[in-house]
């Protein structure tokens, strides 16, 4: 077995443990530059619990980089855009979840990529962005900057228009996710928007506070009107 194998192997069953959360101190026995190969990887596991603990394992290694060595954070970073692009082939799935927690666990980083993440979103009427036209792809934005909202909120702010037009997006992920962001943000203006969403039944699956859990398009904006009060 190879070394990637063998590592993938070991990673991948510290994520697939019910214990996982009390497990990732073990990642800390490799340094964070091993573990980028394959967590990479493992985003397109699939187990769809062990792609979302990806992310979060992501996260705690890009911050040890990060502390150890910006340069190398840049380069990963760069890397992850690279994904985003469409010479990767739409090979993006998950990539803005590793962006926005690797964001949420340094600060430099958030400062130097934030309006790179949220430059996917961004389509005015010169379409000044990197808008992704693909629905699908967009929830792993909207997700993002969800998350990169709850802990740095500061740098998402400038992306609450294109928050609020989002609202009327026919993918039920995304109009969930502008409204969760929105309410963290306790965007002004919005309150009848989000309150007009309450009542939708759409079901999602999504992952929050590290669980995955099935919630309704208006039970999380329900959530987010909260947390505006």
């Amino acid at each position: 077995m190879s070394r990637f194998r063998r590592l993938k192997k070991d990673v991948r069953a510290i994520l697939a443990d019910p214990d996982w959360q009390n497990r990732l101190t073990e990642l800390e026995a490799w340094a964070p530059k091993e573990l980028v190969p394959p967590l990479l990887s493992l985003r397109l596991d699939k187990d769809e619990e062990v792609r979302w603990r990806t992310v979060t394992a992501f996260g705690l290694t890009a911050g040890r980089m990060a502390e150890a060595s910006m340069e190398q954070t840049r380069v990963l970073m760069r890397t992850c855009m690279w994904y985003m692009n469409e010479e990767s082939g739409n090979l993006g799935w998950g990539i803005p979840h590793f962006m926005a927690e690797a964001m949420v666990h340094n600060e430099k980083v958030a400062k130097e990529f934030h309006k790179i993440l949220a430059s996917y979103i961004f389509c005015d009427e010169k379409c000044d962005g990197n808008f992704l036209d693909h629905p699908e792809l967009r929830r792993d934005v909207f997700w993002a900057l969800a998350r990169l909202a709850s802990e740095r909120p500061e740098y998402v702010r400038h992306s609450e228009r294109f928050l609020v037009a989002a609202l009327e997006e026919e993918d039920p992920y995304n109009r969930a996710y502008a409204a969760w962001t929105l309410g963290i943000l306790k965007a002004d203006g919005v309150l009848d928007k989000l309150e007009g969403l309450a009542s939708d039944g759409t079901e999602i699956r999504t992952f929050r506070d590290n669980q995955l859990v099935d919630v309704t398009v208006g039970e999380l904006v329900s959530h987010a009107v909260a947390l505006m009060g």
